[in-house]
């Protein structure tokens, strides 16, 4: 088979899993995510335990792929090389803060989403992808 049909499959089935992943630990809810990001209020501590999750299976997924030459279906990894903490990262982490505790997103949970059929969820996959494309119209074509 072609490398592009292995990436495809390789793609799509991460994706099924990563998406069953977020039904299952309840990151579809924004009400749930909401309650998580309620520090000072009534707090659901449930979400650690999955973004606990998530940060063990990557740090093993990093050490794995640097103890690998090349991944199974490209010809390089691609990881940024770029390790400077600059003005647009703070500001842009900050838009993304504050767009997850607002609407209870983050961009893949609200993807994933939309498979549930809630008017609100469609709003702001649509507001996140007006986001994207302003960046990359007027922001990223300043560097």
């Amino acid at each position: 088979m072609n490398r592009n049909i292995y990436q495809f499959v390789a793609a799509l089935a991460s994706g099924v899993v990563f998406g069953f992943g977020l039904s299952v630990s309840g990151m579809l809810n924004p009400v749930r995510v909401r309650g998580f990001l309620d520090v000072f209020g009534a707090w659901d501590p449930s979400l650690a335990f999955v973004l606990g999750g998530a940060v063990v299976v990557t740090f093993l997924g990093v050490h794995i792929m640097k103890r690998m030459k090349r991944p199974a279906f490209d010809k390089s990894f691609h990881v940024p090389t770029n390790r400077r903490i600059d003005g647009p990262l703070v500001v842009g982490s900050a838009l993304f803060g504050l767009g997850w505790g607002i609407g209870g997103f983050c961009p893949g949970p609200a993807v994933a989403s939309l498979s549930v059929g809630l008017p609100q969820t469609l709003l702001f996959v649509i507001a996140m992808l007006v986001g994207m494309t302003l960046y990359d119209r007027v922001w990223s074509r300043r560097t």
